[in-house]
């Protein structure tokens, strides 16, 4: 069965990691999925939350938004509303869950690693994309980190990466574009670490329940793709070139901006 982007019911969109897209952070990330286009910032900072405080714990944290035309019509800017709404908050939750599921707090030490994800384009998968490119982000946050003599030893454990899966016409689908996503019968969004384990499943029934058998099947579907998220974060981690970027299949490709030196393997 085909759908609007062309791609195969198993098939990721295009993925490309833009590393060093911008100056001022420590680590940061342009990631697209297809159209979806996030900008993730992370900067690391000395000091933990006052109810961390001399726990010798770090701590990450993270916030998710949407530029007011990242999507067909333009929305209000929540600080204009004077607070985030819902969803936002949810999302801006998950995030830092799925990133503390990488992180050695010991190891961190007492340091404050905060991530901003903001969304310039989106066409479906907005916090499976946040996710998978505030990893890379937060890594070459410690990398930076660990240069400058902050961190005496790596703190990241394993990786982390998300996608989302569906069932769209009664066939299961990887990586939910918007058409997708809006005619989704069920849908469901997966968190692994890069050594297969799960973080977090969020699944909905928009119609009727579905079977275990089916839930079984997008699992298997979800985990696929993020091991291929993993492969992909790897690569673009071992690229030291200034303009190193990174195409779905692993080509590397020549993009606008700086990367830092990626992590340890």
């Amino acid at each position: 069965m085909s759908r609007s982007d062309g791609r195969t019911a198993d098939q990721l969109r295009p993925i490309r990691f833009h590393r060093g897209w911008q100056d001022n952070g420590e680590g940061s990330c342009l990631i697209e999925f297809g159209r979806t286009r996030v900008l993730c910032v992370a900067s690391f900072t000395a000091g933990v939350p006052r109810w961390r405080r001399d726990s010798g714990q770090g701590w990450i944290t993270a916030e998710y938004a949407m530029l007011p035309r990242s999507t067909d019509t333009r929305g209000s800017r929540e600080s204009i509303k004077g607070r985030p709404g819902g969803r936002t908050q949810e999302i801006s939750r998950l995030i830092g869950r799925a990133l503390r599921a990488s992180i050695n707090d010991a190891a961190l030490g007492e340091n404050t690693i905060q991530v901003d994800c903001d969304v310039l384009q989106a066409d479906g998968g907005t916090r499976t994309a946040a996710i998978t490119g505030a990893y890379v982000a937060v890594a070459d946050a410690c990398r930076w980190a660990q240069q400058e003599g902050l961190l005496k030893t790596w703190p990241l454990q394993t990786s982390v990466a998300a996608v989302s899966v569906g069932v769209v016409e009664g066939e299961p689908r990887l990586d939910l574009h918007y058409d997708d996503d809006v005619n989704a019968d069920t849908d469901m969004n997966v968190v692994m670490t890069g050594d297969g384990r799960f973080v977090e499943v969020q699944g909905t029934a928009e119609g009727e329940p579905f079977e275990r058998e089916l839930l079984d099947e997008l699992l298997m579907l979800a985990a696929g793709g993020c091991a291929e998220l993993t492969r992909l974060q790897e690569i673009a981690l071992s690229l030291d070139s200034p303009a190193a970027g990174l195409l779905v299949d692993g080509t590397p490709a020549l993009v606008s901006g700086g990367a830092t030196p990626g992590g340890p393997a």
